[in-house]
């Protein structure tokens, strides 16, 4: 369920309400006890869980791609020259 914002027009005072969306928007104030509240318009925050989409394809993508590279950019590769045993 959703948090809203709600802002009283008689006494100003903001307050945060819980409520389903298809909840009617509340109008009464809880500090004043006048029906002159109204909802106001502010960012949804919200936060993936789960082992969903967002988790396995984008998460630690660029990490482990840039990670790896930098790896194999910085090291030296020491390669053994092939040499021929004849008994």
């Amino acid at each position: 369920m959703p948090i809203y914002e709600y802002q009283c027009a008689t006494c100003h005072q903001q307050y945060d309400l819980l409520q389903k969306m298809s909840d009617a928007p509340d109008t009464m104030c809880p500090h004043c006890h006048k029906n002159t509240a109204v909802r106001l318009v502010s960012a949804a925050g919200f936060q993936l869980k789960g082992s969903g989409w967002y988790a396995t394809d984008f998460k630690n993508n660029n990490k482990a791609d840039a990670g790896s590279s930098k790896a194999s950019d910085t090291t030296p590769v020491a390669s053994k020259p092939a040499t021929d045993k004849k008994d």
